[in-house]
């Protein structure tokens, strides 16, 4: 028998960069969550409740936590945990989860944006310290609450629900207007810092896919090449055969024009030294 688990995330406030929130939100409640102990004695399952036993936790091994960047001007600024009105004009968006130990748990890009590997090594140095950071917030909230509940009090979620403090930044959603952006998008990037390298603007072959890497030269365009040498010389064979075959047909077709006359064919035979005189109808197939 084993335990099942199912985790559901309810939004009640979404101002952009709902993955990191609820990566942020579903480890924190695995890592909070106790399960009733149990015990097993032969064929005989015992779960305790609560009061004949303290509920024992989940075993975590590792959190991963995400981190969105946001791209703008084809790659050249990006930005750390985009606003829902950020996310409407960004080019591209790359999340990376990665754990304390700077092992990196997945990637995923997504946009009209080509990074290069510069660019993606530079977001996951950032990662590792926002990891490091949010890592070490949720171990406190953590203890925090188990402090707080050992002396019989309410900490974070519990104690913000009577006082209704999780709707107080609730905000209605609002209309962006986009008709100016490109004119205002110009100004901030005229009146910002140039970044220390400006790479070229890549291209983006098919409209609505993301991809990661050098992604301005292709190595299939060499496979190409060389497929189309190989079909090449396939079809040079091809035709050199077809005018042997043109050839020797036509020099079997002269011959047996020749052979067509009314006059005996005398065949020898150097071996023997014999000599056979055949008519012409009883020319054997072999010798056209």
């Amino acid at each position: 028998q084993v335990w099942q688990i199912r985790l559901d995330m309810h939004l009640l406030n979404h101002d952009g960069n709902i993955t990191d929130a609820a990566s942020i939100a579903g480890i924190v409640a695995l890592c909070h969550f106790r399960r009733p102990d149990v015990s097993v004695q032969g064929e005989e399952v015992t779960v305790y409740t609560p009061e004949e036993r303290d509920p024992v936790p989940l075993s975590i091994h590792h959190m991963p936590i995400c981190v969105s960047f946001a791209f703008f001007h084809q790659g050249t600024y990006l930005l750390v945990d985009p606003t829902e009105r950020e996310e409407r004009v960004m080019d591209g968006l790359l999340v990376i989860a990665m754990n304390k130990h700077h092992e990196i748990c997945t990637i995923q890009s997504s946009g009209v944006v080509m990074l290069l590997q510069d660019q993606i090594l530079r977001c996951s140095k950032i990662t590792a310290v926002k990891v490091a950071e949010i890592t070490e917030l949720i171990q406190k909230a953590l203890e925090n609450d188990q402090k707080a509940r050992k002396e019989g009090g309410k900490f974070g979620f519990a104690e913000s629900i009577p006082n209704q403090r999780i709707t107080a930044f609730k905000m209605e959603s609002a209309a962006v207007d986009t008709n100016d952006v490109e004119e205002q998008a110009g100004e901030i990037i005229a009146k910002a810092d140039p970044p220390s390298e400006v790479s070229a603007s890549p291209v983006v072959h098919t409209p609505g896919t993301a991809q990661i890497g050098e992604g301005l030269e292709s190595s299939w365009g060499d496979l190409e090449e060389s497929e189309k040498e190989e079909a090449a010389e396939e079809e040079g064979e091809s035709e050199a055969a077809a005018f042997e075959c043109e050839k020797v047909e036509t020099e079997d077709t002269s011959t047996l024009k020749e052979t067509k006359s009314d006059e005996p064919i005398v065949v020898s035979d150097s071996e023997e030294e014999e000599v056979v005189i055949l008519e012409p109808q009883e020319l054997p197939r072999k010798t056209r």
